[in-house]
């Protein structure tokens, strides 16, 4: 660090996050020998240990975590860690990483000079630096639409990342809006806890938690799948926008089955749409959000039976097909709020981007960073811990260690030649 008596404090780099993706960045940049400071407004892994329901689990096996330095380290490599257990092995990361971590220090702008340089205000103070890595995720404001402020006061409405356990809600039944994977999980746990639930379907596709013998993130795994960068995937760069499909690793895993919890007693709905004062408004599409999520499920499976067939692997359980047991009889699209019965709705529906606090021209018109790798057009701007950053796992445990290995190689580069490290695929696209 330098600093400068009549201005701010200079370091080569500055990571803004101080969640998975940038401590993992200040590994490796430890490893360089790079002088860097870390950014974090709340606490380390804040959103682990505070954004997380009390059931909750990881919907991918242990064996996946991988964070630079820190394998997973516990005894069920095919389980799924708690939130606890998950709690636990971050704060094992952030003891072994001794990051220049501060914490409690919110970023307020950061802009750059006629030279490049990058000014960085905090509520801590004034900062410059060579190089900026932005690692506060996508993930950044709740989303909830606006015709919930015609709704009645005398229904508690929180979001997802509020939700801890029945408990916290008043007595009577519950709407879920959204089914991807926070969604379908937390329907559940209602459901579990014995709370009538209403759950308002999304577009979220569904898969298999165990196929033929093993895990299905197993098999992909065999397939490559993981290994594929987003410049290889099918959909290219839209797959950034992909729901999640829904899973659990609850109680060992399984699958989540909307048309079972709706045999026992929990009702469907399509896509509410709007509250007109009295009722809830959905469309029409649940048996087609349904079949969708099967067939999406159904076409994991077959291309996983096709790589049996193709490597000749033996395996105890033969191919199946998912048929559906369960069809709604009429498509309900309306729902009266007072009879219902309802006195609580969560809403999950996700989370929208928030870099208001960065000027930088490198976001498209829906607000998300423009980059290769999370390498940016902008000299020294670098994103990390994104969903499909590179592959499907760089904004989880599994593949943030090799985009944070990546950029800081891109990082050191600047550092020795005081220039952008070359990006031929930047460059070209």
């Amino acid at each position: 660090m330098t600093t400068h008596s009549s201005g701010p404090s200079h370091y080569p780099v500055l990571v803004i996050g101080g969640g998975q993706a940038g401590l993992s960045m200040s590994y490796y940049l430890k490893e360089m020998g790079l002088d860097h400071l870390v950014f974090e407004k709340n606490t380390a892994v804040h959103g682990w240990k505070n954004e997380r329901w009390d059931s909750f689990t990881l919907v991918t096996p242990n064996w996946q975590c991988d964070l630079p330095g820190h394998p997973y380290d516990g005894d069920d490599p095919h389980g799924f860690m708690t939130r606890q257990e998950t709690i636990g092995y971050l704060e094992r990361f952030v003891e072994k990483l001794d990051a220049p971590l501060r914490e409690g220090v919110s970023v307020n702008t950061v802009r750059t000079d006629a030279d490049g340089l990058y000014h960085v205000s905090t509520s801590d103070g004034e900062y410059t630096a060579d190089q900026v890595v932005v690692a506060s995720g996508g993930y950044h404001v709740p989303v909830i639409p606006r015709m919930a402020e015609r709704l009645p006061e005398s229904v508690l409405q929180i979001h997802s990342a509020q939700y801890k356990n029945s408990g916290q809600l008043p007595e009577g039944a519950v709407l879920v809006v959204g089914s991807g994977q926070s969604g379908a999980q937390i329907a559940e746990d209602l459901y579990l806890a014995g709370r009538k639930v209403y759950l308002a379907t999304g577009d979220a596709p569904r898969v298999s938690r165990f196929y033929r013998g093993k895990d299905v993130v197993e098999w992909l795994d065999d397939m490559g799948y993981y290994k594929m960068s987003v410049s290889d995937h099918p959909l290219g760069k839209n797959v950034r926008s992909n729901t999640n499909h829904y899973v659990t690793g609850r109680d060992g895993g399984r699958d989540i089955d909307l048309r079972k919890f709706a045999k026992e007693g929990m009702e469907l709905f399509g896509l509410m749409t709007d509250y007109d004062g009295e009722n809830l408004t959905f469309l029409p599409d649940l048996e087609a959000k349904l079949d969708k999520a099967d067939a999406t499920l159904n076409n994991i499976n077959a291309r996983i039976d096709a790589w049996i067939e193709k490597q000749g692997i033996d395996t105890v359980e033969g191919p199946s097909v998912y048929t559906p047991d369960w069809v709604p009889e009429r498509e309900r699209t309306e729902l009266n709020l007072a009879e219902s019965g309802i006195t609580s709705i969560v809403w999950c529906i996700g989370f929208r981007p928030d870099f208001a606090w960065l000027d930088a021209p490198v976001f498209n018109g829906q607000g998300h960073p423009q980059h290769v790798r999370g390498v940016t057009h902008q000299a020294g701007l670098y994103f990390i811990g994104l969903p499909w950053l590179h592959t499907w796992g760089s904004g989880r445990f599994s593949g943030v260690r090799q985009d944070s290995e990546y950029l800081a190689g891109h990082i050191a580069a600047f550092v020795k030649n005081h220039q952008p490290a070359k990006n031929e695929e930047a460059l070209a696209s």
